[in-house]
């Protein structure tokens, strides 16, 4: 006759005082085992589980004790399984590690890139460990690196800074429309423009607009991603005395020429093959 009390076959329901246990926080109280107390059971049922492991490793320390108080041999100190660990320095460098390799691994599932299409100088082996920054060139020297011999690299300079454009060998190598930049400081033609006339690094009698255009492309390619910088340019002393430069466009001498923006310096006046030359690029 159970069926007429259960006609679905559940599992019938153990009694109310089968279904109380005690309580892990107060050991004069019971509470129910409903499925709202089970995480509070289970967490008791972890600590009885490592109160027993600290009591057997208590004994075990004992015994250990005893033997070498008697001179037997005894292996290496257990430390207690219970003991709760401290992150400390080795633990905090490995969640950096993890850290960065979880960053790495979700760039290139979302970007395709590890480092998220970054491609600026801090994604650069040689931005921490360049190869010759502290390379010094006298000005004879730095015009053997103007692309003729393809054995070498292909340098050119400004204010007194060499970077390395080998990387873009069709525009600053020979036949391309800024070779005269290369294997020279031509400081004073990044500011006035004048590129086939100013291929020299004096400065005097610049504007402060012009100034900071030459500041401008210093940073440009030191930034560039595929440039970089190569060292220093030991320049023959300016006389002090002898005549500044004369700027390429008389109208253009007391004018300012700020920075365009960070593609290639541009002569101001260029033919159409280099303008078509450098849409290539």
């Amino acid at each position: 006759m159970s069926w007429i009390w259960n006609p679905n076959g559940d599992t019938p329901k153990p009694p109310v005082e089968n279904n109380l246990v005690q309580d892990p926080s107060d050991p004069n109280r019971m509470v129910s085992r409903k499925a709202a107390n089970q995480p509070f059971l289970a967490h008791r049922q972890y600590r009885e589980r490592l109160e027993q492991e600290h009591q057997a490793w208590l004994q075990r320390k004992r015994e250990r004790e005893e033997k070498l108080a008697k001179g037997e041999k005894v292996g290496p100190e257990e430390e207690d399984p219970t003991a709760e660990q401290e992150v400390g320095l080795l633990g905090l460098l490995k969640f950096i590690v993890y850290l960065l390799l979880a960053v790495l691994i979700a760039g290139k599932f979302f970007t395709g890139s590890f480092l998220w299409e970054y491609e600026g100088k801090w994604a650069r082996l040689k931005t921490y460990w360049p190869e010759s920054s502290g390379r010094l060139f006298s000005e004879t020297y730095l015009a053997t690196f103007d692309g003729t011999d393809s054995t070498k690299p292909l340098y050119l300079a400004i204010d007194g800074d060499v970077f390395d454009v080998s990387s873009n060998r069709r525009t600053y190598g020979p036949g391309g429309p800024y070779h005269h930049m290369a294997g020279v400081d031509a400081a004073r033609s990044f500011a006035t423009g004048c590129f086939a006339t100013h291929r020299t690094h004096d400065l005097r009698g610049l504007s402060e607009d012009e100034i900071m255009a030459v500041e401008h492309w210093k940073t440009f390619f030191t930034d560039h991603k595929t440039y970089f910088k190569a060292g220093k340019v030991q320049h023959h002393p300016i006389d002090p005395s002898s005549p500044i430069p004369k700027h390429c466009d008389p109208k253009k001498e007391q004018k300012s020429h700020p920075p365009a923006g960070d593609t290639d310096p541009v002569p101001h006046s260029k033919s159409s093959s280099e303008r078509s030359n450098r849409e290539e690029l």
